[in-house]
């Protein structure tokens, strides 16, 4: 068990240029397209983080070449369909939602039972979103529990398009059936909620035949299946998600100045720009261009006297989903009482976050009212703690520990945080670029 992190000075104010590692949809994506494409494929700025070994290890389990370079990722692929599957195979996804999710959508032809296992966290999220409409493909599952992990998937050999209605907003649930869909003959239809794209644009990239329609609400898709592609190489620009915790420490600060180069700016993902923009941040995107379909640019923020309460329109929920804790705490510093609702969707995550997002608030002196699936936060402008405040037994949620560590470094107090291990999910070198900016812990 690793050492908790322990701060106990706020962070002096700072101009400094950082790259942050590279985006986490994207290089899952990434790995499980260029598995099922012809030839080799070649990632750069791959994020080293535990969601994508295990994307890694999955797919080397399924018979899949790849080898790293201290550069890049190579992986060799045969084609749609060109898993090799042995009896008894296990799969595990560790903690990641996205790769247990996508992967069952590549596993509708498997001959033999696959078992799927993750951790903790992710053993007790809902899997039934995707069992269900899997099914309708043609696939059997057999679990012991009825919406989670573990779960056994086995394929079949007469895989029939299908109709399919995604009311979620989830891009996880979307993008399954989308890889599904390319082994199948015929046209598989979806509609869907509004959610990140990033699996249409690959689509459209690697010339999948996929036609897509946008409507206000709803996005129409439809992909033709059984359609082979090349292998293709990709530079993967650094994570909008991880970048919004620097964002908000800079926006919490006096006198600070932060650039973070090369990050990925899909208006799928980038609500939380949109959010911090309408509480009165002036935060500016420089050097903008269209990579392989994605929009990326360099994110220019500095600090402002104070931030103003927002009424969060709830359009912009999809877009910021993983970004609502620190949003939460920019709203903990600004003038007025912030609204934030229909977030239902975000205690089914690593761990239930609005109901522990409200909790940490309440723990340094910030009030909250907290429903089901919405939370008003009363700002305190001039907050400012000197108590100790410890972050402990948080179901091991890599947000929250990173949520806690911006909080200690802005506001003050001693703080002890536990679960230091759970950023290698997602973004390891998070507490390296922390120190960068100055900031210290022991």
């Amino acid at each position: 068990m690793t050492k908790p992190v322990l701060i106990n000075k706020k962070i002096k104010n700072f101009k400094k240029k950082i790259t942050i590692s590279g985006d986490k949809s994207l290089s899952i994506r990434w790995a499980l397209m260029a598995s099922q494409a012809t030839g080799k494929s070649k990632a750069y700025n791959l994020l080293n983080s535990e969601d994508v070994f295990s994307t890694i290890k999955c797919l080397k389990k399924l018979g899949t070449k790849i080898i790293i370079k201290k550069k890049y990722c190579e992986i060799i692929g045969f084609g749609l369909n060109n898993f090799k599957y042995k009896k008894n195979l296990t799969l595990n996804a560790g903690n990641s939602g996205t790769l247990g999710r996508l992967i069952l959508g590549l596993l509708i032809h498997c001959p033999h039972k696959v078992k799927l296992i993750g951790d903790k966290s992710l053993s007790k999220r809902d899997f039934s979103r995707v069992i269900n409409p899997l099914k309708d493909f043609g696939a059997n599952f057999y679990q012991s529990k009825k919406s989670s992990l573990p779960l056994y998937i086995q394929g079949t050999k007469y895989v029939r398009p299908i109709k399919y209605f995604e009311t979620r907003g989830s891009a996880q649930c979307k993008s399954s059936i989308m890889l599904a869909a390319l082994n199948t003959p015929g046209k598989t239809l979806i509609k869907a909620k509004k959610s990140r794209d990033h699996t249409e644009i690959l689509f459209k990239q690697l010339k999948i035949p996929v036609k897509i329609k946008k409507k206000k609400k709803f996005d129409l898709i439809e992909v033709e299946g059984k359609q082979n592609f090349p292998a293709f190489n990709y530079k993967i620009p650094s994570d909008i998600s991880s970048s919004a915790f620097f964002i908000v420490l800079t926006l919490l600060l006096k006198e600070s100045k932060l650039t973070i180069k090369n990050v990925n700016l899909n208006p799928s993902r980038s609500g939380i720009i949109n959010i911090l923009n309408k509480m009165g941040a002036k935060i500016v995107l420089k050097n903008k261009k269209i990579y392989k379909g994605e929009k990326i640019a360099d994110i220019f923020v500095k600090s402002i006297k104070s931030l103003k309460a927002i009424n969060c329109p709830s359009s912009l929920n999809a877009s910021a989903i993983d970004e609502f804790l620190i949003i939460f705490l920019a709203a903990a510093r600004a003038k007025g009482v912030s609204y934030f609702k229909n977030l239902s969707e975000l205690n089914k995550k690593e761990s239930p976050r609005l109901t522990l997002g409200s909790k940490i608030l309440n723990m340094i002196g910030i009030k909250t009212i907290l429903t089901n699936d919405s939370i008003k936060i009363f700002g305190q402008p001039n907050i400012k703690l000197n108590k100790n405040i410890k972050i402990k037994n948080y179901l091991k949620d890599h947000r929250i520990f990173m949520m806690s560590v911006i909080a200690a470094l802005s506001f003050g107090g001693k703080w002890e945080i536990h679960d230091r291990d759970s950023i290698k999910t997602s973004f390891p070198s998070f507490l390296t670029i922390i120190k960068k900016l100055g900031g210290k812990f022991k």
